[in-house]
């Protein structure tokens, strides 16, 4: 099950790396990125445990208040926030993150360490049909949380280099607001035990899906050094975020 359970981790990461056509990243930088994500898992359980304590000590227990809290907080903003640790840790400064369509590689193989040992853990003792729909749902909106933070957190490395350090400061704040929201909205769609939020949650994956790709292959195919000949590169209108 092993196997399974890594296959759609494994199939999006070769996705990902031939999609970085210009210069490929350092494997090492790859590795420990991916190594990184993956230890989150435990940094995620120790913070759900506590959160999950305060949680139930201070709101009753299935009421709204309580869904948006535990989906919203304790999950999403937990294992986004161990995501981005890792991401800006080991990337912000690293001489090799010199192009816009880095960011999304980076961000991307934090997300999928994170949703392989997740996913491992999940189908221990599961069935292939649990596997299969895993493979479709989690692990691919892993990866789209990612590209999400990666589109972010690329334009603020766009506006340090700039000068533009509130312009950095913003998206970079964005890096890790927007896939929390993405995340929390997920879960809080498959928690809520209502047929009409069920709805929601696959018109929701439909839309975020395809602004994924579309964000992705656009972040590919304009890919090119933050300078160029000596003259930062990119401007404003070509290279808005958007969802």
């Amino acid at each position: 099950m092993t196997f399974f359970a890594l296959l759609p981790c494994i199939i999006i990461f070769i996705i990902v790396w031939r999609h970085d056509k210009i210069e490929k990243e350092p494997p090492m930088l790859l590795i420990k990125l991916l190594i990184g994500g993956a230890l989150t898992v435990i940094s995620a359980m120790i913070l759900g445990l506590i959160g999950m304590a305060v949680l139930d000590a201070f709101v009753v227990e299935g009421t709204l208040l309580y869904l948006i809290i535990d989906n919203f907080i304790v999950t999403a903003l937990v294992e986004e926030g161990g995501k981005y640790f890792v991401l800006k840790r080991l990337t912000w400064r690293n001489p090799a993150f010199d192009h816009t369509f880095d960011a999304v590689v980076y961000s991307v193989c934090a997300s999928l360490g994170f949703a392989a040992v997740e996913n491992i853990l999940y189908l221990a003792d599961a069935t292939l049909g649990l596997a299969f729909m895993r493979g479709i749902l989690s692990v691919p909106s892993h990866a789209m949380d990612g590209v999400f933070m990666g589109l972010f957190y690329g334009i603020a490395k766009r506006c340090e280099y700039r000068g533009d350090y509130r312009g950095t400061r913003r998206n970079l704040r964005l890096a890790l607001i927007v896939p929390m929201l993405l995340h929390g909205f997920y879960d809080f769609c498959l928690t809520t035990g209502s047929d009409a939020f069920l709805v929601i949650f696959f018109i929701f994956e439909v839309i975020v899906t395809i602004a994924a790709i579309m964000n992705f292959r656009r972040l590919s195919r304009q890919d090119a050094p933050f300078i160029t000949g000596g003259t930062i590169y990119g401007n404003d209108e070509e290279h808005k975020g958007g969802m």
